[in-house]
């Protein structure tokens, strides 16, 4: 009886841990998503901040000419 115990135990731990593998894999992906949109963000406002950078270095020339 003991061993079948000790059987039954570690059979519902490791139910647990895969579960809480699952869990923890699920929260992992979506702070991955989470990023990948971030970095997108990102890289939009530097594209952004580009553009405003090349219009105010026109107009000095367009000034200064």
């Amino acid at each position: 009886a003991p061993v079948r115990q000790v059987s039954g135990l570690a059979e519902q731990l490791e139910e647990r841990l895969f579960h809480l593998y699952g869990l923890h894999n699920e929260l992992i992906q979506e702070r991955l998503q989470e990023l990948a949109e971030v970095m997108e963000r990102v890289g939009q406002v530097e594209a952004e901040l580009q553009q405003v950078c090349r219009t105010v270095e026109a107009a000095y020339r367009d000034l200064c000419l």
